[in-house]
C-alpha cells in the first residue's frame, strides 16, 4: 500500500501557503483539483490499430486507472487519417489516485530524466494550472520497455483551485514540484 505523503504534506502546507499569499479565507487557499494525462498515438495508429490499445495499456499502468481512447472527428487526407480512427488516449485522476500519481511523478519519474533541472514557470496558463510535456513514458517504472513497441510522449496538466499563476506556483512549489528559479 502506497502511503500518501504528499496528501499529508498538503495538510501541513495549507497554513504556510495561506500566510505566504496573505489569504484571509481558508476556502480560498489553493488545492489540487485533478491531474489530466493525454498521450497521442500519432501516425502509427493509422497503420496499426493495435497501437492505440498498447498506448491505453501503458497509460493504465502509469495512472492506475482505465483511460479513454480518443477518436478523430475529421478526416485529414494528408495524414491518411479518417474520421473515427483512434488518435490518442486520456485519463483524469482525482482523489487518492491523483495523489499517488503526483508522488510517483515527483519522487520517482522526474529524477530519472537526464539533465532535468526543473520546470519553467512560464508553463502556467494564467489561472494557476500547470501543464508540461514528457518526451517518453519509459521513466515510469510501470512501463515495461521490453514489450513496448515505440516511445510515446504525454502531456500532463495539474489543475489547482488557484486563481492566478503566483498562487499556483507557491502551492505547487510547497508540494515539492521542482521549478527553475
Amino acid at each position: 500500500m502506497i502511503t500518501l505523503k504528499l496528501k499529508e504534506l498538503n495538510k501541513e502546507i495549507r497554513p504556510i501557503v495561506k500566510e505566504l499569499l496573505e489569504i484571509k479565507n481558508d476556502h480560498a487557499i489553493p488545492r489540487l483539483l485533478k491531474i489530466s494525462i493525454n498521450m497521442g498515438v500519432g501516425a502509427s495508429a493509422v497503420k496499426d490499430k493495435k497501437q492505440a490499445d498498447l498506448a491505453k495499456e501503458e497509460l493504465r499502468n502509469i495512472a492506475g486507472q482505465e483511460p479513454v481512447i480518443c477518436y478523430s472527428t475529421k478526416s485529414i487526407s494528408n495524414f491518411g487519417l479518417r474520421e473515427g480512427m483512434p488518435i490518442g488516449v486520456k485519463v483524469t485522476l482525482r482523489g487518492d489516485k491523483m495523489w499517488q500519481f503526483l508522488e510517483r511523478l515527483i519522487y520517482i519519474a522526474l529524477p530519472q530524466i537526464n539533465d532535468f533541472r526543473g520546470f519553467n514557470k512560464k508553463q502556467f496558463d494564467g489561472h494557476g494550472n500547470f501543464t508540461f510535456g514528457l518526451k517518453e513514458q519509459t521513466m515510469f517504472n510501470e512501463v515495461n520497455f521490453n514489450t513496448n513497441s515505440q516511445l510515446r510522449g504525454m502531456d500532463i496538466t495539474i489543475c489547482t483551485s488557484a486563481t492566478n499563476d503566483k498562487a499556483g506556483e507557491v502551492f505547487l512549489t510547497k508540494l515539492n514540484l521542482p521549478f527553475i528559479s
